[in-house]
């Protein structure tokens, strides 16, 4: 994590993003959507106190988060859905591996296959 890996404070709950695996922030450089020079500026968030991506993450070794209201993907295209939950799981898959696949910072985010995941 930025900051000398002292970690972060949740802007939504409070408490230390202790490690990076529990990261809104690293899940999304990783997954392309925060850039290299933004990542030591921006508000740091649990995984799960951001629902809106979270609700995306398909993994077992990941508690399923429901989002509420209008961004909820109940509500939302079967297919938008579909390629969310497979390109944010694909990122959190990722942000698990961080800490045993020795990359420098700037390698963690995912390369964009040909059919846009």
């Amino acid at each position: 994590m930025a900051k000398c890996d002292e970690g972060y404070r949740c802007e939504v709950c409070g408490a230390d993003v202790e490690v990076v695996t529990e990261s809104d922030l690293y899940l999304r450089f990783v997954l392309g959507e925060v850039p290299l020079e933004l990542l030591h500026r921006l508000r740091e968030r649990h995984l799960c106190c951001n629902p809106a991506l979270a609700q995306y993450i398909v993994d077992a070794a990941f508690a399923p988060v429901v989002c509420e209201g209008a961004f909820s993907k109940a509500e939302l295209d079967a297919e938008f859905v579909a390629a969310e939950e497979r390109r944010v799981s694909r990122g959190y898959r990722r942000l698990l591996a961080i800490p045993t696949i020795g990359l420098a910072v700037p390698e963690y985010p995912l390369s964009v296959t040909p059919d846009g995941e």
